[in-house]
């Protein structure tokens, strides 16, 4: 139903995070990128990135990727030693929102769900839409009301619409999952 990548606010400069750059990987430069989305096919070699650490911002091109684990191995055009990779640790990895791929009808990037509000089938307001969470293939969101949060999986079964230009998601919960 939905990919993309994982979410956070969309800052004003459009930037779409996909993930963080957690570590070094030998010697060579080499980061480990833990992505939010680990589903998600959007970093090829070539792509441009934006690191992301508060108010610092650099471009960087993806010289090289890999999987190794539940990482991906990015090798950055310019960064080709562990002090230049090790500088760039804690950074988080974007790209523009122009530059995402294009979706077919009916699908939707995770980061365009923060911020809906999601609702019963009933139109009771269940909570905001605050984060998802991509985990072992299975899409989350975390939805919150005050200090209540509860976790919706982004399954058929339970999701009935999401609705974009209205900003919300009607779900179809278990009785008793969500106190109203």
């Amino acid at each position: 139903m939905e990919r993309g990548d994982r979410s956070s606010v969309v800052t004003p400069d459009h930037l779409i995070p996909l993930g963080r750059l957690v570590n070094v990987h030998a010697t060579r430069g080499e980061l480990r990128l833990l992505p939010y989305n680990p589903d998600s096919s959007t970093l090829k070699a070539g792509s441009r990135v934006v690191l992301r650490r508060n108010d610092e911002r650099q471009e960087r091109r993806v010289a090289a990727i890999r999987p190794h684990k539940r990482f991906l191995l990015l090798t950055l055009d310019g960064c080709d030693t562990m002090n230049a990779a090790e500088a760039l640790v804690g950074c988080e990895v974007c790209i523009d929102e122009a530059d995402l791929p294009s979706l077919e009808a009916g699908e939707i990037y995770h980061y365009q769900l923060i911020g809906m509000t999601m609702t019963d089938i009933s139109g009771n307001v269940i909570g905001e839409v605050r984060e998802i969470l991509s985990l072992s293939g299975k899409d989350l969101c975390v939805v919150r009301n005050g200090a209540k949060e509860i976790t919706v999986p982004l399954v058929a079964q339970l999701v009935r619409e999401i609705d974009p230009v209205g900003r919300r998601i009607i779900v179809d919960l278990p009785a008793g999952l969500v106190d109203l």
